[in-house]
């Protein structure tokens, strides 16, 4: 059976704004949706993605698109867009680069003649990250300024602020990496990350784990995702993993969890769960745990 890495993540409350530059007439918005019957405010996956990869970037790990901050877009670092390890095509299924190991990629190509079918060079992520949601609902709270123009006309713009934390998801097989120590580098992005989304640099929103619960296994269904609850007075709780426990859904030494969340009365009644006070120290926890289940894995042939 394969191993699967899952993951659930609560950010520190922060200001979101701006979430991806859209508008509406003069009032920049965010992203939101209806989740449990209340409108709360979301971050994209593809946000939380572009700041992983901006994260392998900047601790100088080899991406095919790096960020250029003067053109505002990204560089391709390989002429064909996908770099393969075997430049005679033998091994497609190993890219080269980490962020299309971990991430996948889509290359489309069109029909050179009329009458013939386009082709598409694409790998599926090992790496999946679910959307990311507020804590608390979104009561339409907005900031108004103004800025002076031509012939000293003024501008008046607002943006929606939500003052939150989020919580969102993560899932791989490692097993399916070219490079299975490429999980590594894939926790250590996500429990490192800084901003994410965002436009013009008007907010700072830190999006590394206030709280984390990590969780090893065969089984291939999280089963954790989203399972933050946050009380009227600000308190942290994860009735549903608690739940989940006691039921036999998920086994407790499977568990890895690290931040505040980690002194949860209910949490702390299953002997067998690791338990940190730091996430990075959950997260070296968890990564020795994972390292010593690839080597078995790979002592035993599968």
């Amino acid at each position: 059976m394969s191993l699967h890495v899952f993951g659930a993540v609560l950010t520190s409350n922060g200001v979101a704004a701006n979430n991806r530059g859209e508008s509406e007439g003069n009032i920049t918005t965010l992203q939101k949706l209806l989740w449990h019957g209340s409108v709360h405010t979301t971050v994209s996956s593809e946000a939380l993605r572009w700041a992983i990869r901006y994260y392998w970037q900047f601790k100088n790990i080899p991406v095919n698109r790096r960020w250029n901050e003067d053109k505002q877009d990204h560089d391709w670092q390989d002429a064909a867009q996908v770099a393969w390890m075997d430049p005679e095509g033998k091994g497609k299924d190993k890219p080269k680069y980490i962020d299309d190991d971990v991430l996948g990629f889509m290359e489309a190509k069109g029909a050179k003649t009329e009458g013939e079918k386009g082709t598409a060079d694409r790998r599926r992520g090992v790496l999946e990250v679910a959307r990311a949601i507020s804590m608390t609902p979104y009561v339409g709270d907005i900031t108004y300024n103004a800025k002076s123009g031509e012939k000293g006309r003024t501008s008046l713009y607002g943006t929606e602020v939500h003052a939150t934390r989020y919580q969102y998801g993560f899932a791989m097989t490692p097993e399916r990496l070219a490079h299975k120590e490429r999980v590594f580098d894939t926790l250590d992005a996500i429990v490192n990350l800084g901003e994410v989304a965002g436009n013009h640099s008007r907010f700072l929103f830190d999006f590394s784990p206030e709280s984390i619960v990590f969780r090893l296994t065969q089984d291939p269904a999280p089963r954790l995702l989203y399972c933050f609850q946050q009380e009227d007075d600000g308190t942290i709780h994860v009735p549903e993993l608690v739940r989940r426990l006691r039921a036999g859904d998920i086994v407790p030494d499977e568990l890895y969890i690290g931040g505040p969340i980690a002194s949860d009365a209910d949490l702390k009644s299953f002997d067998s769960i690791h338990l940190f006070d730091g996430v990075k120290a959950g997260l070296e926890a968890f990564k020795k745990a994972v390292r010593n289940e690839l080597n078995r894995s790979s002592v035993g042939g599968n």
